[in-house]
């Protein structure tokens, strides 16, 4: 009896427990900001962009100086200091920041003896510009000289300038002459010749003078091949004789034809046109 008063009580069969429940919060669908989120960072790009300019807007007008100095740089040989800041004055009176760069190297290279011209700000109210004049290694025709690439340039003392050696040839013609007037130099200077006239003749034949008073027709093909041939026969034949030696024809496909100043003996000739 006692023990039976001891025993612990029984749950009921089927009985269910209880779950305790979750919060209103938790139940709830999650918010997606996600989309907000990317409607958020442009409009900040966007808000940071206009306040850094209306921050620059603020102040450039303390910053902007008026241009107090122009610097030229490079070795001038064939203009002044002061042409070049006299074409370059129309641009000295704007500022610092409003000065026309493009404009100034522009006009610049407007003058005839001006191959390039680079314009850069310094800060805080300088301008530099930096010249590369022009080499003259030719005269193209009457009016005009030519640079070290076969471009023309027409300077108002071009006539001052007889002594370069005279090129010429149809206008499209110019940096094509000009290479071979290069080449062909190199390949005379050995023997003591120098060009003063090179001439891209119609149908492309080829004729120069050179300083020592002898003319060369070289035709149309295989310049180089022809000069070669023309140095060997010098070498042998004619080094000695080219006082006496008007005109040398290397038209020929394995030879050459010398004309003379004054009747030589027929041996000579024989000699002088061998191959």
């Amino acid at each position: 009896m006692g023990g039976a008063s001891r025993r612990q009580p029984i749950a009921a069969r089927g009985a269910s427990r209880m779950v305790p429940k979750q919060p209103l919060s938790a139940r709830l669908p999650r918010p997606d900001f996600s989309g907000l989120k990317r409607l958020l960072w442009p409009l900040m790009l966007l808000g940071l962009g206009m306040g850094t300019y209306e921050l620059a807007q603020r102040l450039i007008p303390y910053a902007d100086r008026p241009i107090s100095r122009i610097s030229v740089q490079g070795e001038l040989s064939y203009i002044s200091q002061q042409a070049v800041q006299e074409r370059i004055a129309p641009f000295v009176s704007a500022s610092f920041f409003t000065v026309d760069l493009a404009g100034m190297r522009a006009e610049l290279e407007q003058m005839p003896w001006i191959a390039h011209a680079e314009v850069r700000r310094v800060w805080p109210d300088q301008v530099a510009i930096s010249l590369q004049e022009q080499l003259p290694v030719a005269r193209w025709g009457n009016e005009a000289l030519l640079n070290n690439q076969g471009r023309a340039f027409g300077p108002s003392e071009a006539a001052n300038y007889e002594h370069l050696p005279l090129l010429s040839g149809p206008k499209r013609a110019q940096q094509q002459v000009m290479q071979q007037y290069q080449v062909l130099s190199q390949l005379l200077r050995p023997m003591g010749f120098s060009i003063t006239r090179l001439e891209l003749r119609e149908h492309g034949s080829w004729f120069l003078s050179t300083a020592q008073g002898v003319e060369i027709l070289l035709g149309r093909d295989h310049l180089v091949d022809k000069m070669r041939r023309f140095a060997a026969i010098h070498d042998k034949v004619l080094k000695q004789q080219m006082t006496n030696i008007e005109r040398i024809d290397l038209r020929y496909a394995n030879g050459l034809a010398v004309a003379w100043r004054e009747p030589v003996a027929p041996a000579a000739a024989v000699a002088a046109a061998a191959q």
